[in-house]
């Protein structure tokens, strides 16, 4: 099981991007999907998780930034509106995901995508 993240580039202040992350492999099921990110020199912090339907937002985010999924395609999503500077960091989406067969879950992280809000 492997989760793709696309999506990242560099944008100017007041912008958006949309990001997309794809898990892929042998998946019974997936319960929370979620987007991180680390910024250089910082730990890694939470952005934004959605359980079924159910969506967390980090202070920082809320009111600009979007999370959602299509379960169908085991795919997350986190729009990015009103960018700012300090959204710049280097973005990870994370699920927890039951492997076909097994009958526990396991937190998958995908490689990351760099976001740049710079003008």
């Amino acid at each position: 099981v492997q989760l793709q993240a696309s999506g990242g580039g560099l944008v100017q202040p007041g912008g958006s991007l949309r990001l997309s992350c794809a898990a892929s492999g042998s998946i019974f099921s997936i319960n929370t999907m979620g987007w991180y990110r680390q910024a250089p020199g910082k730990q890694r912090e939470l952005v934004a998780t959605i359980t079924s339907g159910r969506t967390n937002y980090a202070d920082s985010v809320k009111g600009r930034f979007t999370i959602s999924r299509d379960n169908a395609k085991n795919m997350v999503y986190l729009q990015m509106n009103s960018l700012k500077p300090d959204d710049t960091a280097v973005y990870y989406c994370n699920a927890d995901v039951r492997p076909s067969g097994r009958m526990s879950y396991v937190a998958i992280w995908g490689q990351g995508t760099q976001v740049t809000v710079s003008s």
